[in-house]
C-alpha cells in the first residue's frame, strides 16, 4: 500500500456565541503532534470506515463525549428519515460541534452540524437544533450518494463541498485532508463496538477539548 505522511493538526478554529452580542470567543490550536501515516482514500477508507453499514444502529456508540452523548436520541431521529447511520451523525457533530447548538463560525457556519447559511431557506432560525440537523444531514446524505457510499468521500465532501469527491487526496485543501483523517478514524471506533476511541482523544488532545469545553457551558 502506498503511505504519504502528513502532519496532523487542528486548524486554528475561531467559534463564536451570538445572542445579540459575541459571548464567549475560542481559538484552537496545536503544534508539536507525531507524524501520522495516512494512506490514500481509495485505499484507507475500506481500512477505516465501513461505506454501508449492514444495519442501522439502534443505539449511539459509548465513544462520543457527554456533550455529543446528550443529543443521542435525536441524533438517532434526526439520522432515520435520510437513512443515515446515527454513528456517522454523531461523528460529524463531534467535530464540527461537539454537541454545542450556538456554534457559529468565522466563516458563518452554524449551529450543530456548521451549516452554511445558503442552505437554509429564508426565515429558518439556523442555529434551531432540528433544522441545523435537517439541513446537515440532508448534505451529507447527498454526499454520501455522490460517494457511491465511500463513506471517507462523503466526510471529506462535508468538510470541503461535494466537488472534493471526485478529486485525489492530494489537491484536497490541507483542512479537508485532516478532516478525514479525525472523521474516518472517529467513525471507524464507533462503528467497530469500542468504548472508547484512540482517534477521538488525539482529536481531544490537538484542540478538540477546548471546542467540548465551550459546549459544555452552553
Amino acid at each position: 500500500m502506498f503511505l504519504q505522511k502528513w502532519i496532523i493538526r487542528l486548524l486554528p478554529l475561531e467559534v463564536f456565541f451570538v445572542g445579540g452580542m459575541i459571548l464567549g470567543w475560542m481559538v484552537m490550536q496545536t503544534t508539536g503532534l507525531p507524524v501520522v501515516k495516512l494512506a490514500l482514500p481509495s485505499e484507507a477508507v475500506a481500512a477505516e470506515a465501513p461505506a454501508t453499514p449492514s444495519t442501522i444502529a439502534s443505539a449511539l456508540s459509548p465513544i462520543f463525549t457527554p456533550e455529543v452523548q446528550r443529543w443521542s436520541q435525536q441524533i438517532i431521529e434526526w439520522a432515520a428519515p435520510f437513512q443515515l447511520d446515527p454513528n456517522l451523525a454523531a461523528t460529524v457533530m463531534q467535530i464540527e460541534s461537539c454537541g454545542w447548538a450556538g456554534a457559529v463560525s468565522r466563516s458563518g457556519a452554524q449551529g450543530l452540524f456548521q451549516v452554511m447559511p445558503f442552505h437554509f431557506e429564508a426565515g429558518e432560525a439556523m442555529q434551531d437544533p432540528h433544522t441545523n440537523a435537517q439541513r446537515g444531514l440532508a448534505y451529507l446524505a447527498l454526499g454520501l450518494s455522490k460517494a457511491k457510499g465511500d463513506v471517507g468521500l462523503a466526510l471529506a465532501g462535508y468538510n470541503g463541498g461535494h466537488g472534493q469527491i471526485t478529486r485525489a487526496f492530494s489537491a484536497w485543501p490541507q483542512e479537508t485532508q485532516r478532516y478525514w483523517y479525525w472523521a474516518t478514524g472517529i467513525y471507524a471506533d464507533a462503528v467497530s463496538g469500542q468504548t472508547s476511541s484512540p482517534r477521538l482523544e488525539e482529536w481531544l488532545r490537538a484542540g478538540g477539548a477546548s471546542l467540548c469545553a465551550q459546549a459544555a457551558r452552553q
